[in-house]
């Protein structure tokens, strides 16, 4: 009799352990689970941030004072490729200005009297291009509108495409990764 009150407690202990096991492996799972959602929501707001940050395209309007000269400067690096366009607006005087771009080397080029101009190129040297808008011919205040972009290159292809091939891997070796985590052994 003795025994057998002794081997029921013992079944008893082992089938509590067994519940307690199973307990923590539902409570494990859950949370293996939640981690991952929180892990790939975080993934996700970091590619978007990073990918919002990537866009080079900027568009402004600049009044270049009569008699006077406005300024704006570009930082690029060797291999960035840059579109500059801008249309001059005002004055009876007509719609043209000077237009020079100074290169971080010394070198300014020369556009001369303008009032619409696109031009496209790639930097040869790393710093600051400044773009130079004078108005001194003029008795009027003129409006720049000036759009530019500038494209970054990363390993010789464009940075935007660089971005998407590592998201791809990245998510498919997370996708793998999660595939072989979730094979039972």
């Amino acid at each position: 009799m003795k025994d057998s009150f002794w081997s029921l407690i013992n079944f008893s202990n082992q089938y509590l352990r067994f519940i307690r096991i199973i307990h923590l492996s539902v409570r494990l799972g859950s949370m293996v689970r939640f981690m991952r959602k929180r892990v790939a929501c975080l993934f996700a707001v970091a590619m978007f941030t990073i990918l919002v940050q990537v866009a080079g395209a900027t568009a402004m309007s600049i009044t270049v004072a009569a008699r006077e000269e406005a300024t704006r400067t570009l930082n690029l690096v060797v291999e960035d490729r840059v579109l500059i366009g801008f249309t001059v607006v005002g004055g009876q005087s007509g719609n043209t200005l000077e237009f020079q771009m100074a290169c971080p080397n010394g070198t300014v080029i020369d556009f001369g009297t303008v009032g619409d101009m696109n031009y496209r190129f790639t930097s040869s040297d790393e710093g600051a291009y400044v773009l130079r808008f004078s108005n001194a011919g003029s008795s009027e205040d003129k409006l720049v509108s000036l759009n530019y972009e500038v494209q970054h290159y990363v390993f010789g292809m464009p940075q935007m495409l660089f971005m998407t091939l590592v998201i791809m891997v990245v998510c498919v070796a997370g996708v793998a990764v999660f595939i072989l985590m979730s094979k039972r052994h």
